[in-house]
């Protein structure tokens, strides 16, 4: 998912390289979750007994399946939708949040180390934790659930050289004698 054109939050002469979510297997859970709750809803609706109060009960029983789904299914998917990893040629961004935003920029010059972690699961399902290290405040940044992390820190890595190439011909070149 690369090249956002006519993004205003990107400076000048940046482009966007790669925009990710977290993999879906933050989902699973809560997926997982929301099928036993719909399952628990309907046996609910059949052990419910025929009755004067029978339309309450399962009224009852459907009000709390929703207010039970919206917290263990709607919050997560929002949270997996609103968090977004994105590297361009000058910074590696971070956003969250779903109902404030969090946002998070650490420059490629600053960053001085890339690595990955992959579980046995994660390399079944593609995906991994990248450790991003730089100078400065947060001196590791540890993103979970990357989708391709693999590719992103080998991409991020390149981001990184590049940058410093990109510093170091455009630096003024301090050996040169003084004209004075």
């Amino acid at each position: 998912m690369s090249g956002m054109s006519g993004d205003r939050s990107l400076a000048v002469g940046e482009k966007s390289v790669e925009a990710l979510h977290p993999h879906w297997k933050t989902l699973a859970g809560p997926v997982a979750t929301a099928f036993v709750i719909v399952a628990a809803l309907l046996v609910g609706e059949v052990l419910i007994p025929g009755g004067r109060y029978a339309a309450i009960e399962r009224l009852a029983a459907a009000g709390l399946a929703i207010v039970l789904l919206m917290w263990w299914l709607t919050y997560p998917l929002l949270k997996w939708r609103t968090t977004r990893y994105e590297l361009t040629t000058r910074r590696m961004r971070l956003r969250t949040g779903v109902v404030a935003r969090n946002g998070s920029d650490i420059p490629l010059s600053r960053i001085t180390d890339v690595s990955f972690r992959k579980s046995p699961l994660d390399r079944l399902l593609g995906c991994g934790t990248l450790v991003v290290e730089s100078a400065g405040e947060h001196a590791e940044i540890v993103l979970r659930q990357v989708p391709h992390v693999e590719r992103v820190s080998a991409t991020l890595f390149q981001l990184v050289e590049d940058e410093r190439l990109r510093a170091a011909t455009s630096a003024p070149d301090d050996r040169r004698p003084d004209p004075r």
